[in-house]
């Protein structure tokens, strides 16, 4: 058999066993045995033990269970009430002010917590309801919260970004920085869309009733929601960017800084602690396992030579415009985003993709940048995205919402993040000029 041939049936025979709903380290990681051994025999049967064995050695690995702490304990904090509150006293009373406030109120929680989902949820569970009670249209309250949900990719810490750096070999904290502009960049295009889109169209997000106002005192005493929040990001960030810390160093003083937020709020409780920790050590379970069958797959695929035999695929194909390869992994991501989450895609694609990049002389921490702003349309796009799905079992029963509804609401964000990423694909500096100015 040759190596494409090879490459055909992996490839395919993992998507096959994708549909079947099971987790996606144990399809990844059989297909993976099972090629090894069949290829190289007794000796494919320890590629498995020393890949796993290798990755224990990875420092960065600690991150992980820590950064996945943090965003835990701080779900138990209370924060998003007391900062949704704070929104809603200070930008109730103008037009579309609860939903751009949502927005902002996304971007910190996805700061502090560092995935998409946690923002979404968390605006689902609490804007949502107060934001329709209110009258604003369901036209754009669902998909402005799908939106925000997912800026948790990029503002930093971003967890998509530790595992994209792990298997690209980039440094982190570059990854991380490099996220930010255009990730504020897009929070900004999203609140500029709800506030004229709310001005010309004044039904859609009305301001909150006068008697409902609140005063500049409470307003003021409303603020101090975001201090520690604040406080404990520009802490992680901050240690790390001065080179007092590392990545891990950093992850442990975030999940130690939750216990203080929570403390802080008085909603630290031993029962929360230990469920934090049960969530923690499962998730962390899957990621690592995840990890393990990535490694393994990749080393597989490095043994045939089938990113080699990829590069020549696209080369014939399209050329050897850089771009026209790298805007074709990008339509590839959107298709597989509509079946497969972040990490899956990552993880299946990153044997073929990454080596190609390297190849060409791709800038790794431009098209980090890339991956994470394509995954946001790829999860938004009907008709499997994962946000969609998470969006409709957020609405009230009652609301009247249909997935259609939310089909609609999705269109004009997803237009936004296709503007942005056109902007980075032909721009890089957008995403590379900080982590320049920062690293040299």
């Amino acid at each position: 058999m040759n190596v494409m041939l090879i490459t055909i049936v992996m490839f395919a025979g993992m998507m096959a066993l994708l549909t079947t709903g099971r987790q996606v380290f144990l399809l990844v990681g059989a297909v993976a045995t099972v090629a090894a051994m069949a290829l190289w025999g007794t000796g494919g049967i320890m590629m498995p033990h020393f890949n796993t064995v290798g990755m224990i050695y990875w420092d960065v690995m600690l991150s992980f269970p820590a950064f996945i702490f943090m965003g835990y304990m701080l779900a138990k904090s209370g924060m998003a009430d007391d900062l949704y509150n704070m929104i809603y006293k200070w930008a109730g009373g103008v037009k579309g002010g609860l939903g751009m406030g949502s927005i902002g109120i996304c971007a910190l929680i996805g700061a502090v917590q560092g995935t998409c989902v946690s923002g979404q949820v968390a605006m689902g569970l609490i804007a949502l309801p107060s934001m329709l009670k209110r009258k604003y249209d369901k036209s754009i309250v669902t998909g402005l919260i799908q939106a925000g949900g997912g800026l948790g990719y990029l503002i930093p810490p971003s967890l998509v970004f530790v595992l994209y750096g792990m298997l690209a070999r980039v440094p982190i904290g570059q990854l991380w920085i490099a996220g930010a502009i255009p990730g504020c960049i897009l929070a900004g295009m999203y609140v500029a869309y709800i506030g004229i889109r709310c001005r010309i169209q004044p039904h859609i997000g009305p301001p909150i009733p006068l008697e409902e106002r609140a005063g500049w005192k409470e307003k003021f005493i409303s603020m101090k929601a975001g201090i520690a929040p604040l406080v404990l990001l520009f802490t992680v960030m901050g240690l790390l960017l001065m080179g007092v810390t590392t990545v891990t160093e950093s992850s442990a003083i975030g999940a130690i800084g939750s216990i203080v937020v929570t403390l802080i709020y008085r909603r630290f409780t031993w029962k929360n602690l230990v469920q934090v920790v049960n969530q923690t050590w499962q998730l962390t379970s899957v990621i690592m396992w995840i990890f393990v069958a990535a490694i393994l797959f990749g080393a597989i695929y490095q043994g045939l030579g089938a990113a080699k035999a990829f590069d020549i695929i696209l080369s014939g194909t399209i050329g050897q415009n850089p771009t026209l390869i790298v805007a074709t992994m990008i339509g590839i991501y959107i298709l597989l985003g509509m079946v497969m989450d972040d990490f899956a895609m990552l993880i299946v694609t990153a044997p073929l993709f990454l080596p190609v990049l390297q190849g060409m002389g791709t800038n790794m921490v431009w098209f980090g940048v890339l991956y994470c702003v394509t995954v946001l349309i790829a999860l938004m796009t009907p008709p499997f995205g994962f946000a969609l799905f998470i969006m409709k079992g957020l609405v009230p029963k009652d609301s009247g919402i249909t997935m259609v509804d939310i089909y609609k609401s999705i269109i004009p964000f997803v237009i936004i993040n296709a503007c942005l990423l056109v902007g980075l694909l032909f721009y890089p500096q957008l995403a590379l000029w900080l982590p320049g100015i920062i690293f040299g």
